[in-house]
């Protein structure tokens, strides 16, 4: 995914927390109305309502139902996470036509965009979908905050050493949540020669975690707790997904 793309979702998802924590005050929370807007019928009341239906099933733990019901969202996005790993790996194949272009073309930017525009067209490729699976999750992240501070058992549970409504006291959810987004974005670079080569990937290994970090530290613990989950799912999913590729530098196994 291009640098400038990526700045752009991640300040994106800063402005909509921001909103939503304005939206949905933590101190005098608005009800969830089920008939209520778009916002409230299809995205935070039936997230709520799988939360809470997901605890029933687990003696009533709200940590756990979290799991559950971060597996199933991305269990349903994964058709585009894997659509996504096709558009990477053909991108990497192209690499050494795009490189071709870049240095034929290095005087002339324009023409370089049109060749380039041209060679995605020939071979099929949107350089864009890699950003479709964080445009989704965007708006379920919100929706996620918003069923946490609004329903008051979730929102009033304590789990380990938290309780979800409020800030993880110890600052270990949000360490936890920098360092799997690292490793998890590490995985994807391992695995996509094209993305490792490129400086300005490289610079946002380091700068997503920090950002993520930053932004945790303010974030119900709840939320932080989703976020781990959703790394560690990734991280399995990246695995499986390229354990049967070449890794950088290695040969296939």
């Amino acid at each position: 995914m291009p640098k400038k793309i990526k700045m752009a979702l991640l300040f994106l998802l800063i402005a909509l927390l921001s909103a939503g924590c304005s939206a949905a005050n933590p101190k005098n929370p608005l009800p969830i109305n089920p008939h209520g807007g778009i916002w409230d019928r299809f995205f935070v009341y039936p997230l709520s309502w799988l939360l809470q239906e997901a605890a029933s099933l687990v003696g009533g733990s709200y940590g756990l139902s979290i799991l559950i019901v971060t597996v199933l969202v991305r269990l349903v996005i994964l058709p585009l996470m894997i659509k996504q790993m096709k558009s990477s790996k053909r991108m990497q194949e192209l690499q050494p036509e795009m490189t071709k272009l870049k240095d034929k073309y290095k005087n002339d930017p324009q023409k370089y965009q049109q060749e380039m525009i041209k060679l995605y067209q020939v071979h099929q490729v949107n350089p864009l979908s890699g950003c479709l699976p964080i445009v989704i999750q965007m708006p379920i992240l919100m929706a996620f905050y918003h069923a946490i501070i609004r329903t008051a058992p979730i929102r009033e549970h304590d789990f380990l050493w938290l309780q979800l409504g409020q800030k993880d006291p110890f600052f270990i959810l949000p360490v936890l949540a920098a360092a799997t987004t690292f490793l998890q974005q590490w995985m994807t670079m391992r695995n996509n020669t094209a993305m490792a080569d490129n400086p300005q990937m490289k610079m946002m290994l380091y700068i997503m975690p920090v950002m993520i970090l930053v932004i945790s530290i303010s974030l119900p613990s709840a939320l932080s707790l989703y976020w781990v989950y959703g790394n560690i799912f990734t991280i399995t999913q990246t695995y499986f997904l390229y354990r049967d590729t070449t890794p950088q530098g290695g040969n296939k196994k």
